[in-house]
């Protein structure tokens, strides 16, 4: 796995490079340079082609990230001939990879679709029982793991053992909060991704054009001026996205129909973090009298300055612990599953604590705390026992009669059918 790595040949240091090696050196960097244009608009255009066409689309993509970025990671820290050797080892990677998504999947889909998981025969069994069979499926590898070890190869073992858990902590967990912001809206997903690239672009710019003093030691091309000016301008980039996405409701609403997609939109109440409100600024002593300043915006674009603000100081520390990994293992990139850009994990390093931030910022500041259809029929299915169940479906009944929501051949039925049941 290592790259990077040339052949050097002897020659006179005093003679100059020959006009060949310069012809061959410029083909070289314009072939690279017009794989990564390509490359780079092909992922863009496959990007917002999924945003546009579903939010299943974009958690395909996720998925597909992730089992990418921790191929890569998995594969810089093992030893080709030892794998060889201990085949055990490399399925045994792969059998943690399955056992924390289902975990994982799992615990996604039962707390976003109680209400269509709790009401099937088939996958009740399953959601009631979904962390106990987890906790199974990974003894199950675990005790596998033990009985594998062999004499000569402990170190190694142990090594692959640690290593594959940290993977699994820094992409799979942090890639499954990322997911669940789609769940929560396409904003949650697609703005903080958008502040991350945009401070990556500015970061660049700002450094080549006035950047002089090194930021830090592991990244020697990160400068201080860069560091700020990007982070100024993404605030911005922030502030005016915030204003566009929060016009439309595909963006704000969270998932009701996978089937959705742009064209089609979504159906909400939308949160008030995302209504317009005017703020009126206080009445300073030096403004004529009956001057008031006041702004209109969205509380959203308020709480978008500190989405800006981590995605420019703190995000690209994940960028810097990859640099440092890489340099450790004495590699230039992860991987080449992106032609001319490296591996998946070179692109995605930042994104990933950037979308585990944005999921603990959404609960902990913006989300709003209600009963939802699922939450009821998660605690009336597994919180009572079936004669009050049907008990509550009676009550519901006479409730919504009373509402002249159903109609009386309605409730004479359900008096009919219930209590036969019983």
């Amino acid at each position: 796995m290592l790259r990077g790595a040339k052949a050097h040949t002897l020659s006179d240091p005093q003679k100059a490079p020959a006009p060949t090696d310069k012809n061959a050196e410029y083909a070289k960097k314009k072939a690279n340079f017009v794989t990564r244009t390509i490359w780079t608009v092909l992922m863009i255009g496959t990007f917002f082609a999924a945003m546009f066409m579903g939010h299943i689309y974009i958690i395909a993509i996720v998925t597909a990230v992730q089992v990418v970025s921790f191929k890569e990671v998995i594969a810089i820290a093992s030893v080709p001939s030892r794998i060889r050797q201990l085949r055990t080892t490399k399925s045994l990677n792969w059998y943690w990879l399955a056992t924390a998504m289902y975990f994982l999947y799992g615990e996604t889909v039962i707390y976003y679709f109680k209400h269509i998981v709790l009401v099937d025969k088939v996958l009740l069994p399953l959601a009631t029982h979904h962390r106990f069979i987890s906790f199974i499926l990974y003894t199950i590898g675990f005790v596998f793991f033990v009985t594998s070890l062999q004499a000569g190869h402990y170190k190694f073992q142990f090594t692959q053992f640690a290593w594959t858990h940290m993977a699994l902590y820094l992409i799979v967990v942090q890639a499954h909060f990322i997911m669940n912001n789609v769940f929560e809206g396409m904003i949650w997903f697609f703005l903080p991704a958008s502040l991350v690239i945009t401070n990556d672009i500015f970061a660049y710019i700002c450094g080549i054009t006035f950047g002089r003093t090194q930021l830090i030691k592991i990244s020697p091309k990160k400068t201080v001026e860069g560091f700020v000016g990007a982070w100024i301008m993404t605030v911005v980039w922030g502030f005016v996205m915030t204003n566009i996405l929060t016009r439309s409701k595909y963006f704000i609403c969270p998932v009701t129909d996978l089937g959705a997609n742009f064209f089609t939109g979504l159906d909400c109440d939308p949160n008030p973090v995302f209504v317009p409100t005017t703020y009126k600024m206080p009445d300073f002593v030096f403004l004529p009298p009956g001057w008031n300043l006041s702004i209109t915006m969205s509380p959203m674009q308020i709480h978008t300055m500190n989405f800006a603000t981590f995605a420019s100081l703190i995000a690209p520390f994940g960028g810097f612990f990859a640099s440092g990994l890489k340099r450790t293992f004495k590699i230039k990139d992860f991987g080449d599953s992106i032609p001319g850009h490296g591996g998946m994990t070179d692109r995605m390093d930042c994104q990933f604590i950037m979308g585990m931030f944005a999921y603990m910022y959404y609960h902990s500041f913006i989300a709003m705390h209600k009963a939802s259809l699922g939450s009821v029929m998660e605690l009336a299915i597994t919180g009572l026992t079936p004669d009050e169940q049907i008990e509550l479906v009676r009550n519901m009944a006479r409730y919504l009669g009373n509402q002249a929501i159903l109609g009386e051949e309605v409730l004479s039925c359900l008096d009919a059918v219930i209590p036969a049941r019983r």
